[in-house]
């Protein structure tokens, strides 16, 4: 079972590969399949919205089928906030006023809820676990300020590459214990091809994903998700993304992920993408 949490775990992180729109008053949503040994374990759904001053983005998934019944798990994060062009580049940088997590192992439930205000400096932190209030009463702003959530800070790598053609960039982000790094590095253009797993055919920006520890509760050996990077470095390959721009002078898009660990590969692939230009009232 602790293996299986792994996986899930590993899970949670991919819900940090979103995607960035170019259109103002869009939405976009993208659903994925996670594959385990071959096996679609975990479906996910990604949608964004946009306006020219604000974000909101949010990202849902549970496991399926057999693995379902093993090991029950379904997580929903949500990132809103401000969005604000650099008047001296084409990248945008984003915000988030409210960073939303919630997790599901079975019936235990956990809600962590983080609150900043708009000049990145970090207001509060809200946790629930089973209706119980687990809400720190003091943190250390080390840990907080200047900080933002995975998602935000893969929003601005996505606006970034749609500029620069490069998947790049680091932020730091608090994921309620620990600050840490996260570091997209750019691994060249591969050609994908179309298949039964992933509906994307063409060039697509290759980009390694790491995180490098700040400050905070760290172990002296590594653990969860710094445990199966760290088992990819190993292999020679640290976790992977690729990023496809689906339209013409659009979207760049997460189209495939992979993850290699010490129990067998994982696969995040693209199975549907759809756009609007407009909100919903």
């Amino acid at each position: 079972m602790p293996y299986l949490k792994q996986k899930l775990f590993i899970l949670t992180i991919l819900a940090t590969i979103a995607v960035f729109s170019q259109a103002a008053h869009a939405k976009t949503t993208l659903t994925y399949k996670v594959f385990a040994g071959g096996i679609n374990a975990v479906a996910a759904t990604l949608s964004i919205e946009e306006t020219p001053d604000t974000y909101k983005l949010f990202f849902e998934s549970h496991t399926r089928g057999f693995l379902k019944k093993l090991a029950p798990w379904s997580g929903s994060f949500e990132s809103y906030g401000w969005s604000s062009p650099l008047t001296d580049t084409n990248d945008t940088i984003y915000q988030p006023e409210k960073h939303t997590s919630i997790s599901v192992w079975r019936e235990e439930k956990e809600v962590k809820e983080y609150f900043y205000a708009q000049d990145g400096s970090f207001k509060e932190l809200k946790i629930t676990e089973d209706s119980t209030d687990k809400s720190p009463k003091n943190i250390d702003t080390a840990l907080t300020n200047q900080t933002i959530d995975l998602l935000a800070a893969t929003m601005m790598v996505m606006n970034q590459a749609k500029h620069s053609k490069k998947c790049e960039g680091t932020s730091e982000v608090f994921d309620g214990k620990r600050r840490f790094k996260l570091i997209f590095t750019p691994q060249g253009t591969q050609t994908l091809v179309a298949n039964k797993y992933n509906i994307y055919a063409g060039d697509a920006l290759q980009c390694s994903v790491e995180i490098e520890p700040l400050t905070g509760k760290w172990h002296k050996k590594p653990r969860g998700w710094l445990s199966i990077q760290e088992q990819g470095r190993q292999k020679g390959a640290l976790p992977m993304v690729w990023f496809g721009q689906v339209e013409k002078d659009g979207l760049y898009v997460p189209v495939k992920v992979r993850v290699k660990t010490n129990y067998g590969t994982l696969f995040m692939h693209l199975k549907n993408i759809k756009i609007s230009n407009s909100l919903p009232s």
